[in-house]
């Protein structure tokens, strides 16, 4: 490859790869989720051990119960992960992140096709503003994150 074609090909961003070819991220939602992770152990939230124990932990009760071992499975599990660490850091309660929850599905639902799914477009369509008081998570917006059991659980 010349070097032209290598500026070029590097210049063009694009998904993040695995090892099998495939976009680590099939979601926008499964990125944000990883990347807040990361920010609560760099500002000592929780730890890195904590986080791996408690995700290890979280795939094995999944696989345990029957759940496929895909991405899609992985990546519920990393989200109640998140959940119970925040939790347990006291970050936000159950209720706040359920509220938050049903916020951003709300907006999802009230989000014209191919728009971002933003806080704003379930405040707009109700006619008030449905934020959370002081809660400090700064919630992704994803519409399938219950793991089946009602929020929160095992995924």
């Amino acid at each position: 490859m010349s070097a032209p074609d290598l500026l070029s090909a590097i210049a063009k961003p694009g998904p993040l790869i695995g090892r099998d070819g495939e976009p680590l991220f099939s979601e926008p939602w499964q990125a944000q989720v990883v990347a807040m992770a990361n920010a609560m152990v760099e500002k000592g939230r929780f730890t890195a051990n904590e986080w791996s124990n408690t995700l290890g932990a979280e795939i094995r009760q999944s696989l345990a119960a029957g759940k496929p071992d895909d991405t899609a499975t992985y990546y519920k599990c990393v989200l109640a992960t998140f959940e119970t660490l925040v939790k347990q850091a006291e970050l936000a309660s159950a209720e706040e992140l359920k509220a938050r929850k049903l916020q951003w599905i709300d907006a999802y639902e009230y989000t014209p096709h191919g728009q971002p799914v933003t806080l704003d477009a379930a405040r707009h369509a109700h006619g008030h503003d449905s934020t959370l008081g002081n809660a400090t998570v700064g919630w992704s917006g994803m519409a399938g994150g219950d793991c089946g059991d009602g929020g929160g659980g095992s995924c």
